[in-house]
């Protein structure tokens, strides 16, 4: 497979090149990052030395997992358009994915596509894991833990990626050594056997990093990279964000015993979490703080240890970017200096997804007789602005250019509860499915019971559906839920003919196609069948 990435060594230019050159520019995106020259690169025998370049090392993958996934807003074309809540204005590339039309010809459609932004953070991390110890003979700063620590945060970002590939493309070539150049050409490696790499590289991960750097935790006790906890809270992926990631590899497979287990590990185990150094454990949060940032806990604000496992783009680090953010297709004026958004979510679409009178997301204020904004602004106009996140800098903007500072978030407390809820609903324990649903959704102003959603799977997906609503999740619960119903409804059309979801997942059509540069680059690979 010709993924080119021969210029993507590990970056000692973390914040600057990555996530400049990949998100910033018009031009600009992951599948170039490799093309853009930079003098702040290390070469290949002078980066493994120091502390440092441990340091740098890491965080660049971190960083070149983070343009992976948000890269001309993939994470949330790909998550949130596909039979999703969101109307298109006027592009007719968002509307192409909204019907899916994925092998429809548009440059964002083919970018996104495109699987080779992924294997640059992959790379990175098998690179890491083979070449880090080198350091530990030459810099004394340098501790065995430290290594090891390292080691397991990059083997559970490589894990995270094969997982995060496998959902978009099913099979995907499975590559667990460095490549200096071109990759070797190689088939597509079964689903299975991606996911048992990946929930095997995350097992053994999780014994070894902790529940928290930089503090007390008893695993790596004191200062990591001479940071504390509120350095790092967030920013970087503890064993909770492994046992989450698991507990969604887990449900991906059906394997719902499994992620019963691993989520109850991460719920079991929160109160390792601080928002703060040795305060304010992390909890659950009310709607102020998920979407006004009350306190400083929205996990969308900048880091924050709400982020259990998700990427952040703090703008003291130089991260504010005008792409890779909802904001960018969401939002338009009094909020930025746009007359529409892009996307939005429809009057009748609001109004059928919220429909308890007391959810404090979306409903009528009783005593003042106004519709709540934490979720929608404008709603009585004719495009409501979908505004539950917005973490914008108008200090840094330039002419009709606006920086975003809002964090990718893949799971939270209130999305790792659902999941376990899905999981004890899918193993038969219907007490405790509602008793985890409730909890996720207490500070919502709602409550399901036996009474008012006697279908409790329903249930649990509907308030994923609320809870989550741009956050990336929208199609693969879809077909999470398609999967727990095993419905023979017709679910999509194909060349005239009606298809259940069974028969549309058969065929490959729950995933994307992969790009046509992809194939075109090695006759190894081949397309998903649904797309031919």
């Amino acid at each position: 497979m010709n993924l080119s990435i021969r210029n993507i060594k590990i970056k000692r230019a973390f914040f600057g090149l990555t996530m400049t050159a990949a998100l910033l520019g018009t031009g600009a995106s992951c599948s170039k990052i490799d093309d853009v020259p930079s003098t702040r690169l290390a070469s290949e025998e002078t980066n493994w030395k120091t502390l440092e370049d441990a340091k740098a090392n890491l965080m660049s993958i971190y960083g070149l997992m983070r343009s992976a996934t948000v890269a001309d807003n993939g994470h949330w074309l790909m998550g949130d358009l596909r039979e999703g809540d969101f109307t298109i204005t006027n592009r007719s590339d968002l509307k192409a994915v909204v019907n899916n039309q994925l092998n429809a010809s548009y440059p964002v459609i083919e970018r996104v596509s495109n699987w080779r932004r992924f294997y640059a953070g992959i790379n990175a991390a098998s690179l890491f894991i083979e070449r880090s110890s080198e350091i530990l003979e030459l810099d004394p700063r340098y501790t065995e833990l430290n290594n090891k620590v390292d080691i397991a945060q990059a083997r559970m970002l490589r894990a995270y990626a094969y997982f995060y590939m496998s959902r978009i493309w099913g099979d995907v070539p499975l590559i667990t050594s460095s490549h200096d150049g071109d990759f070797i050409k190689t088939e597509r490696t079964s689903q299975d056997r991606v996911l048992g790499f990946a929930t095997s590289e995350l097992l053994d991960a999780a014994q070894v990093v902790p529940f928290r750097y930089g503090g007390t935790d008893p695993i790596y006790p004191g200062l990591y990279y001479g940071g504390g906890w509120s350095s790092w809270n967030g920013n970087i992926w503890t064993r909770l964000s492994a046992y989450i990631i698991l507990a969604h590899i887990a449900a991906w497979q059906g394997n719902y015993i499994d992620a019963a287990t691993y989520s109850k590990f991460v719920l079991d185990n929160q109160s390792t979490q601080y928002y703060v150094d040795g305060a304010n454990p992390l909890d659950y949060i009310n709607m102020d703080a998920l979407t006004e940032n009350q306190n400083n806990y929205s996990p969308f604000a900048y880091k924050r240890a709400t982020v259990m496992v998700g990427f952040p783009f703090e703008a003291g680090n130089g991260l504010s970017t005008a792409n890779g953010h909802i904001e960018q297709l969401t939002l338009a004026s009094p909020f930025i200096p746009k007359s529409k958004p892009e996307m939005f979510v429809s009057k009748d679409s609001i109004i059928n997804i919220f429909t308890d009178h007391k959810d404090l997301r979306f409903s009528k204020d009783l005593v003042s007789g106004y519709y709540r904004t934490n979720y929608f602004y404008g709603f009585d106009s004719e495009l409501p602005i979908f505004n539950k996140i917005k973490v914008l800098y108008p200090s840094q903007t330039s002419g009709n250019v606006t920086l975003f500072s809002s964090s990718m978030v893949f799971s939270r407390m209130e999305e790792i509860t659902l999941l376990r809820a899905e999981a004890l609903a899918a193993l038969g324990d219907i007490d405790g499915a509602y008793t985890a649903l409730n909890k996720a959704c207490n500070l919502r102003g709602i409550v399901y019971s036996t009474q008012n959603s006697p279908d409790v799977i329903k249930a649990i997906f509907d308030e994923r559906r609320k809870e989550l609503m741009g956050e990336g999740w929208r199609w693969y619960d879809i077909i999470r839920y398609q999967r727990l119903k095993r419905s023979n409804a017709p679910f999509a059309e194909k060349d005239g003919k009606q298809l259940t979801f069974k028969e549309f997942e058969d065929a490959g059509g729950i995933y994307w196609p992969v790009s046509q540069a992809v194939i075109n680059a090695n006759s190894s690979i081949t397309q998903n069948p649904y797309w031919l």
